[in-house]
């Protein structure tokens, strides 16, 4: 419930109404608390709150109990018995303006981003790369921002991971070394990843997070995330959270500390972002959690477990609401007790006792006050949402999808020209040329066989017509030298006889 003087009443313990105050609220927070304990309810409390004053919110729905905070309430026995203890007589129930996102496009608007957009490390989180692999990812990206070709969906991913590989002696004195056992791995984890629907996230058109800053009638419009689907691939779904929450940091301009934030983003099943994460990724989240804030946007975890927050980030979240506890281990009565010990110490009872007494609804809260600091710990009820608890119908939901001013624009996705048509264009250049510098050498290989035959023919020509000369010159010499011979010898006989026959005839 929304004040004028911008706060919100959230809670009510034994010294009146909690509120969260609006200047402070985007100094973020943490829900926490066992399954069962009401932490649902506290984030459906606080965003309708929040959309109450103008402030729009973003919120993932694991089970698709959260779709109806776009309905109206009703009252309950338990509404009804709840209303003297927070001093409300009339509870005016009223669902939020409400828009339905999914990534696989089934249940809302589809939510799509680049694979640039994603960048290489969170595509790496993503695909479980370790750090060779990583390296290597990076290496890919560079090529492609350096050759000017965009990466938009998987198949640009994977066509440009095989033109690296291909080239990599062209590549590994520039960029680094690159094996082909690395790609592969890449394109293995690529193929896996799109088994499981995940290809369907990245294309385009690409979503605009400042679709997220709505308002509708005065309320901040409540952008809910079908999660059920999504929680299939933990990593994924928190991949795809972090995305969306460096997107918001990166495009929104710093707006300083405001009187209300523009916007709230509930992280839900948090201790999923920091599971299998490396150091280097953490304290990125750290520092991007810290300086959004800047940008207007406060931060709510919601885990069941504080403990499931990294310290580093913990220490940032200023507003905080813990549901009972459970603590059946050594392992989970630590966690109480260093959960008892983050809270200001309320000298009317023991925090870490009163963990392990909380009824469901009821949470120990402190919120920061109008100085920024923590409020002492109150052990208090959660007061009841104004709009609906509990999932809509598909017909309902199918209903607002239609009735959305987004409706059609991000449902019809666009194939533009990117790295995989400019590749493919590259190696059918490639092949042709090589194709037609092959059939020419076949050519001039055909033409030097051809001449080489033909200069052998008339080699063997030529020495055909001296074969024969030389024969009838012999044969003319034969010939002249049997005539001379023969005239020689007639010659010499007729002298002989002349001579002798004069002798005789003497």
């Amino acid at each position: 419930m929304f004040t004028e003087n911008k706060e919100f009443y959230i809670a009510h313990c034994d010294n009146g109404p909690l509120y969260l105050v609006g200047k402070m609220a985007n100094r973020h927070g943490l829900i926490a608390g066992a399954t069962g304990t009401g932490k649902t309810v506290t984030l459906q409390v606080i965003a309708e709150s929040f959309s109450q004053a103008g402030v729009p919110c973003f919120m993932a729905d694991m089970k698709g109990d959260l779709s109806g905070i776009c309905q109206p309430g009703a009252m309950s026995s338990f509404i009804e018995k709840r209303c003297p203890e927070f001093g409300i007589t009339d509870p005016q129930f009223k669902g939020c303006p409400t828009r339905f996102f999914d990534v696989f496009g089934e249940q809302g608007h589809p939510l799509r981003a680049t694979i640039s957009d994603m960048g290489p490390q969170l595509l790496s989180r993503l695909l479980g790369l370790n750090e060779t692999q990583t390296g290597i990812m990076n290496i890919v990206f560079k090529i492609a921002d350096d050759r000017g070709l965009l990466l938009i969906d998987m198949k640009d991913l994977r066509l440009m991971l095989d033109y690296v590989a291909k080239n990599a002696k062209e590549f590994t004195t520039t960029y680094g070394t690159i094996t082909s056992v690395s790609v592969g791995a890449i394109q293995r984890a690529l193929l896996a990843l799109e088994a499981e629907g995940a290809d369907l996230f990245f294309g385009e058109p690409d979503f605009d997070v400042f679709d997220f800053l709505q308002t509708e009638g005065g309320q901040g419009v409540m952008n809910v995330l079908a999660a059920d689907k999504l929680m299939l691939n933990p990593k994924l779904y928190s991949t795809f959270l972090l995305w969306l929450l460096s997107e918001l940091y990166t495009q929104l301009p710093e707006v300083g500390d405001q009187e209300l934030p523009k916007l709230i983003f509930f992280f839900d099943e948090a201790h999923m972002l920091f599971k299998d994460t490396s150091k280097a990724l953490v304290d990125k989240i750290e520092q991007v959690i810290r300086l959004v804030r800047s940008k207007g946007v406060g931060v709510y975890f919601v885990t069941q477990n504080p403990d499931d927050i990294p310290e580093a980030i913990a220490s940032q979240l200023g507003n905080r609401v813990l549901h009972g506890l459970r603590a059946y281990t050594p392992k989970e009565q630590k966690a109480v007790k260093a959960a008892a010990q983050t809270f200001r110490t309320n000298p009317n009872f023991r925090t870490e006792d009163a963990i392990l007494e909380l009824g469901t609804g009821e949470a120990l809260v402190s919120f920061l006050d109008a100085k920024g600091a923590p409020s002492i710990v109150e052990r208090a009820k959660i007061l009841f949402p104004l709009s609906q608890i509990g999932a809509i119908t598909e017909e309902q939901r199918s209903s607002m999808i239609r009735n959305s001013r987004f409706y059609g624009r991000y449902d019809k996705t666009i194939d533009r020209e990117s790295a995989y048509e400019v590749l493919v264009e590259q190696q059918r250049r490639e092949e042709k040329q090589a194709k037609e510098e092959a059939e020419a050498a076949e050519k001039r290989k055909a033409w030097e066989a051809k001449e080489k035959e033909k200069a052998k023919a008339s080699k063997s020509k030529s020495s055909s017509k001296s074969t024969k000369k030389s024969t009838g010159k012999k044969a003319l010499e034969k010939t002249i030298n049997t005539t001379a011979t023969t005239f020689g010898r007639q010659l010499g006989k007729s002298i002989f006889r002349s001579i002798l026959g004069g002798i005789f005839k003497s």
